[in-house]
């Protein structure tokens, strides 16, 4: 029997009007009919992979954009003609003319440029080209989303090579995209979907082991709601009670990080309360706290559970209160409180509230401020790419200056990050923190309600390996600043023989044009002079503000005070930084290893001078490891 698909087609379309009639003016609706009804010409011979009339992908993308996104008139009118400019003869004039600015605006963001060179790939000028209108309306990203999300309900259709290039876009990309917009079900949803054609086998296995587990539990779990139920009901409070169980990518992403097994893995579901949002004057705080009383009158509460999001939410916008209670049948279950504001306001995320103040708003105020920045410094490729996607990332913690200003830093970030968000000028100079009051190193990971003291020094500055440390674009940008704008090296040295400036050094001048320095004894250096002399230059090796390292051992008859005299000598006499001191003492005999930083081979002979006039010592030499 042949399939009506144009009764299909209405009715799709239908649900969409009945989707956005209640929201828009009778004007608007009618110019989104117009927008279907050219969208069905347009697509009229297009058909998609499955075989359908490629129409009902534009009425799905609408749909999502109507129902799941809350958007508004203008964001379905260009949902419906997404594709138009791209895929028919229809330009964006005609659809200038025919709908205004606007929503030419936003077909424009969403189509794909045909070029006949791209600056890296298609992909990534694609994603520049979107992220560009984020300058002006954050709309064209929800209504790429819609598609994307759609794209990856349906990309069971494609080819594996498709589906690999597909999935790995939305799990890079567009799903961390909508977890910063606040989208949390959307991001769900692309994260589940991407690990499903991307790992396929790995997706099975995990979704029949919560199917299991589901099974397993269920009488349990209905009997802790329940008696929740019961008790929220006894004092008079109204609330959606229900479980959550976690979907595969969200365990998969947890086996991961910690290496566990699906069977050892925590709070695999979580109990959901939802209460409606108050209109007696009742804060939705106050609420929630009387929930979560009335409950641990009942339950055990686990110490060190909770994680008050309602004070402070995520920079996504989530706010809840999460806790953990012992079930009767001796297992401690995750619970979340959650008003039906709160709950709407995770799934529409950005377009939940027009409050200029919310937490989600000020993350895309601060992602303009990056990707503006992004612009100013040039960046193009794969370094623009990947300095996006760091201020994507999956989860933030919130941590605290002294006087209780909260910092929001991605999960993983170090006192460096928290440095840089404070101030340039703190990040730039950093030496050293507080973390609740415990003495600790800029590198150190901080966590969610850290308290962070930084203290800085002049002479700090960062060091290549600060970026092994770094997380946020911030940090990164500025250290990297900070490291091209020093002093550069014109030579590279041997890493055998480390010369200093004022010893004897020549100069190997590589097929690159890149000259490595030796000492004129290094066996290296000997090596290259008998089998590539014509590639020897001389150089001038002249001390700067470099510090090279270096390291003496000193060997002397051990005595009172003798460590504290060698001590001040490396740093008062001679003013230097001591990084490390390694000490031995055998039969009276103390052997005694300093490594410190120096500007030449004059200024370390000056070192080794005076430490050799420390009574007691007999030898001082320069270490070579």
């Amino acid at each position: 029997m042949a399939i009506n698909y144009d009764c299909i087609i209405n009715e799709r379309a239908e649900k969409v009007f009945r989707a956005i009639a209640p929201r828009v003016s009778e004007a608007d609706l009618n110019r989104i009919k117009q927008a279907f009804e050219l969208a069905r010409e347009a697509h009229a011979p297009q058909k998609r992979k499955t075989g359908e009339p490629y129409i009902l992908h534009p009425i799905a993308v609408a749909d999502i954009c109507a129902r799941e996104l809350n958007l508004d008139a203008n964001s379905i009118i260009a949902a419906f003609l997404h594709d138009v400019v791209e895929d028919t003869p229809y330009t964006i004039e005609d659809i200038k003319s025919r709908f205004g600015d606007d929503v030419a605006f936003l077909v424009r963001v969403v189509t794909k440029q045909k070029k006949d060179k791209y600056a890296v790939s298609k992909q990534v000028d694609n994603y520049r080209q979107m992220l560009n209108s984020v300058q002006y309306d954050i709309r064209a990203l929800l209504v790429k989303l819609a598609d994307r999300l759609h794209n990856m309900r349906t990309l069971s259709s494609m080819r594996p090579d498709k589906q690999m290039k597909i999935a790995g876009e939305t799990d890079y990309f567009y799903a961390p995209l909508a977890n910063r917009l606040g989208l949390y079900h959307v991001k769900t949803e692309l994260e589940n979907l991407s690990l499903r054609f991307r790992c396929p086998h790995e997706y099975a296995e995990i979704d029949s082991l919560i199917s299991m587990d589901r099974n397993s539990n269920t009488q349990k779990i209905e009997k802790f709601m329940d008696e929740i139920r019961k008790i929220l009901a006894d004092n008079n409070i109204e609330a959606q009670v229900s479980v959550d169980y976690r979907r595969p990518y969200s365990l998969y992403r947890k086996m991961q990080k910690y290496g566990d097994d699906f069977n050892h893995l925590k709070y695999r579901h979580f109990i959901e309360i939802v209460f409606p949002t108050p209109t007696d004057g009742t804060s939705e705080k106050e609420m929630t706290l009387r929930i979560y009383a009335i409950l641990t009158d009942r339950f055990k509460e686990k110490p060190g559970g909770i994680s008050n999001y309602i004070d402070s939410p995520k920079e996504n916008g989530y706010r809840s209160f999460h806790l953990k209670l012992m079930a009767d049948f001796g297992r401690w279950q995750e619970v979340h409180i959650s008003s039906e504001r709160m709950a709407r306001d995770s799934r529409v995320g950005c377009m939940a509230e027009d409050d200029s103040e919310s937490s989600v708003r000020k993350w895309i105020e601060k992602f303009r401020n990056i990707l503006r920045d992004i612009a100013q410094q040039g960046q193009d490729g794969t370094n623009f790419i990947e300095n996006v996607v760091t201020s994507f990332y999956n989860d933030d913690i919130m941590t605290f200056t002294p006087n209780g200003k909260p910092i929001v830093l991605p999960q993983k970030s170090t006192v460096i990050d928290f440095a840089f968000e404070v101030h340039t000028d703190l990040g730039l100079h950093a030496q050293y923190a507080r973390i609740n009051n415990q003495l600790a190193s800029i590198k150190t990971q901080l966590h969610r309600g850290d308290v962070v003291t930084v203290f800085d020094s002049p002479s700090s500055h960062p060091e290549p390996e600060w970026l092994k440390y770094a997380v946020t674009y911030k940090a990164r940008k500025n250290i990297n600043a900070w490291l091209s704008s020093r002093e550069k090296e014109e030579f590279q040295r041997c890493p055998i023989c480390n010369p200093i400036p004022g010893e004897e050094v020549i100069g190997f001048k590589g097929s690159d044009g890149e000259i490595t320095l030796h000492k004129r004894n290094c066996h290296e250096a000997i090596r290259l002079a008998s089998q590539q002399g014509d590639s020897i230059v001389s150089v001038d090796y002249k001390e700067g503000k470099t510090l090279y390292p270096v390291t003496v051992e000193i060997r002397a008859v051990d005595r009172y005070h003798l460590f504290i005299d060698i001590v001040d000598c490396v740093s008062n006499t001679c003013n230097l930084s001591i990084d490390s001191i390694h000490t031995d003492t055998v039969d009276s005999i103390v052997t005694c290893r300093i490594s410190f930083g120096v500007h030449s081979y004059n200024e370390l002979q000056r070192i080794i001078t005076h430490i050799t006039a420390i009574p007691g010592v007999d030898e001082v030499k320069r270490f070579k490891h």
